[in-house]
């Protein structure tokens, strides 16, 4: 076992990937001899060289092309959006070509590419650095989305995501970079696709994924105070996503708090909410409570506390649940 925070534990699993396979190489804006702003490939343009850890140019939408361009030919790139926002740019060759190729061409053609967006607020940035664009590219057929929540987690998916025939798109949260936890080098012990019960409870399923795995965490401790049992899950993966494990959850609780940083309004928790609703309709003893950002642009950084959902709004959100 290894104490990394999510950022070192991130570095260590680009490295293991680039030491495995001299066809994965590392693209983005300021990676290379800065190590990116979160400094997550610090080290790795010395020790590999230029040719594999590649300062680009400032453009997204050259990247993330120069990416498909290098997976059809064989290499598995890492293309760094170096923010979320930043990402617009890239969108349309992400959807219509990243997403596509693959069923394009009846599965002749492989994407194996992988695109790394810190995304999440928390952090004090100004517009553009701190938006949570994970459900638009999970609307997508042809893209894996996956996020870690925790440095272990961090170490082996981004490994997987590499070593994945499909196009991955990898959300890290930023302001969890600093988290320091156990890291099993030897061991995943967990399917990057399939989400994980953190902590079993019997009252209410929080449902939740990257940042606020942190704060469900201590959501359960909170609760678990006031006299509830919380089931915290973590999502892992947000497309496609494991339907099943939720369900089985809801199953034994009777109630649901979905809990993400975007915005509720058309957010992943609307489409848990539906797909739960459907399975488990004659096991809800409340609605399904979603907690989430509001519907309006991303504050300034003064105001941001009051916009990002926090342990007291994810409590209210199992208070109301338990009301009914």
């Amino acid at each position: 076992m290894a104490q990394l925070t999510m950022a070192k534990a991130l570095n260590a699993g680009l490295r293991k990937a680039m030491e495995s396979d001299p066809k994965v190489l590392l693209m983005g804006e300021d990676i290379g001899k800065l190590g990116g702003v979160f400094r997550i490939t610090e080290g790795l343009q010395k020790d590999f060289g230029e040719q594999r850890v590649l300062d680009t140019p400032l453009s997204e939408a050259g990247i993330i092309g120069t990416g498909v361009g290098l997976s059809a030919r064989g290499f598995r790139p890492v293309c760094e959006i170096q923010f979320d926002a930043f990402v617009y740019p890239a969108y349309n060759q992400i959807v219509t070509q990243v997403a596509k190729l693959h069923y394009r061409t009846l599965g002749h053609e492989k994407i194996p590419m992988v695109i790394r967006i810190p995304f999440g607020g928390g952090i004090g940035s100004p517009e553009h650095h701190s938006e949570s664009p994970e459900a638009m590219f999970a609307h997508h057929a042809g893209l894996r989305v996956i996020s870690p929540a925790t440095p272990h987690d961090a170490y082996w998916m981004i490994q997987e995501a590499i070593a994945d025939d499909d196009p991955v798109v990898f959300f890290e949260p930023k302001r969890r970079y600093w988290l320091k936890g156990e890291v099993d080098t030897e061991r995943s012990g967990k399917d990057t696709y399939r989400a994980a019960v953190l902590q079993e409870g019997s009252d209410v399923t929080l449902v939740t994924y990257g940042a606020l795995v942190s704060t469900g965490l201590e959501v359960v401790k909170a609760a678990a105070e006031e006299g509830t049992s919380v089931e915290l899950i973590d999502v892992r993966s947000i497309s496609p996503l494991d339907v099943d494990t939720l369900a089985a959850s809801v199953e034994k609780t009777g109630r649901l708090v979905v809990a993400h940083e975007a915005p509720t309004f058309l957010g992943l928790g609307a489409e848990i909410a539906a797909r739960v609703t459907e399975r488990c309709f004659y096991s809800l003893e409340a609605p399904v409570i979603r907690v989430g950002g509001y519907h309006t642009p991303y504050p300034p950084s003064r105001m941001e506390e009051a916009y990002l959902p926090d342990l007291d709004r994810i409590m209210d959100g199992i208070d109301r649940a338990l009301a009914h």
